[in-house]
């Protein structure tokens, strides 16, 4: 079959690379000019240095990725940093996980977290064990914040705050209690390593946009970067993208562009178009500042946030294969300006880490980076119509706005395809 693939961030490209694989002919369609979406290379306004449009985090869980990593022959070992989960503050505070198998590894660092009390850590092994004997099933109505009534502030502040907003990108009272445990359950509780922290050793495109894109080159695929689709139309039993015919189209782009070209298709899927546009967003920012007079005691360690203080992890840049000096603060669900951000960032920076003479390199802001993972949350499905189907991180499924969601996603959409005739 002749196959379009509209847009090629990381569900694309996964949908494209299985879709060849099973012997169709491809078409990729980018409206950008460089492949990845909301997980891309960008240069700095000076040029020069690579850095990401955001700096994202995987973990050992991710298995999709990482298996898809590897057939494009990008080595994870290399690639990656592993280390065991850890959410340290500058200070020394905070929990460590230990190489055990799950789920004794969380038991282990609970009972060693440092700068909690007992009561702090028998009342989350207590939790724990009580969402693992519900089977990590909650009311789809529930909040996080509802989950976690019985948790101490502490324990709420310096692990659930983190762990939430770096999966789920939305606030503690507004975010799924069911998409919280499943996370919890596949990361924590699945498999040993599965909660491990994986971080970039380089830019987002080296990870797996350039390689799928040369993999695709290779096997005969087309790739059509800065291409923007302007028009869907079906055709008989096919259907015509900006006029060309194909077989089936995967729309593989953010919500508000699939919405935008089926609501023009004119096939009458207004349920699924509402579902989509819909959604609400939140943003991410990404701080990178140089000049850092010492080096982190880890590659990524947790920030106490605040009103004033909105930055949740800094990663040091130079212990990923960066310049040294190089810092990244994160700011998930973020909500002030550009310049309120900078200015908060710099001043939490020398509160926090001792460091008072930073310059701003770059910051980047993603406005609608991930959707706000809700209670009953009600997301597009995968099926559009006949011969047309949607993938990405949004669309109905068990999981957050992750990279592992956007490849998992994918690789769904191309097996619905069937092989080739």
């Amino acid at each position: 079959m002749r196959l379009a693939v509209v847009g090629a961030g990381w569900a694309g490209l996964a949908c494209a690379v299985h879709a060849v694989r099973a012997g169709h002919e491809v078409a990729v369609f980018e409206a950008a000019r460089i492949a990845g979406g909301r997980a891309r290379r960008v240069e700095t306004d000076g040029g020069g240095l690579a850095l990401d449009n955001g700096q994202h985090i995987l973990i050992g869980a991710y298995s999709a990725t990482l298996s898809l990593m590897r057939e494009l022959g990008v080595q994870p070992e290399s690639a990656l940093l592993r280390t065991p989960l850890q959410l340290r503050f500058a200070d020394g505070g905070g929990i460590a996980l230990p190489r055990l198998p799950a789920p004794l590894d969380l038991a282990a660092g609970i009972l060693s977290a440092r700068g909690w009390t007992w009561r702090d850590k028998l009342g989350l092994l207590r939790t724990a064990l009580a969402w693992r004997a519900a089977g990590f099933r909650c009311d789809a109505k529930r909040t996080v914040a509802d989950l976690c009534a019985a948790l101490t502030p502490r324990v709420t502040r310096e692990l659930i705050e983190p762990l939430c907003v770096s999966a789920l990108n939305t606030p503690l009272d507004q975010s799924s209690g069911q998409v919280f445990l499943r996370v919890l359950h596949d990361a924590l509780f699945a498999e040993r390593g599965g909660a491990d922290l994986m971080l970039p050793r380089v830019d987002l495109g080296r990870l797996l946009p350039d390689a799928a894109g040369d993999w695709l080159l290779r096997h005969g695929a087309q790739l059509r970067l800065g291409r923007r689709v302007q028009a869907l139309r079906p055709d008989a039993a096919r259907w015509q993208v900006d006029g060309e015919p194909f077989d089936r189209v995967v729309l593989a782009g953010p919500p508000w562009e699939a919405a935008r070209l089926v609501a023009g298709s004119s096939i009458g899927a207004s349920d699924w178009v509402a579902a989509a546009e819909g959604l609400r967003y939140e943003a991410i920012a990404t701080v990178y500042v140089q000049g850092a007079k010492r080096v982190l005691n880890a590659p990524m360690v947790a920030l106490r946030n605040g009103p004033l203080a909105p930055a949740q992890f800094v990663f040091d840049r130079s212990l990923l294969g960066g310049p040294k000096g190089l810092l990244a603060f994160v700011v998930s669900a973020s909500t002030a300006s550009r310049e309120q951000l900078q200015a908060q960032v710099l001043a939490q920076a020398a509160a926090q880490l001792n460091e008072s003479n930073l310059q701003i390199v770059q910051t980047v802001v993603e406005k609608r980076a991930t959707f706000a993972c809700t209670p009953g949350l009600v997301r597009p499905p995968m099926q559009i119509a006949a011969g047309l189907l949607a993938c990405g991180d949004y669309v109905e499924g068990p999981y957050p706005a992750t990279l592992e969601g956007a490849i998992r996603s994918g690789c769904a959409a191309a097996s619905q395809l069937g092989p080739a005739s």
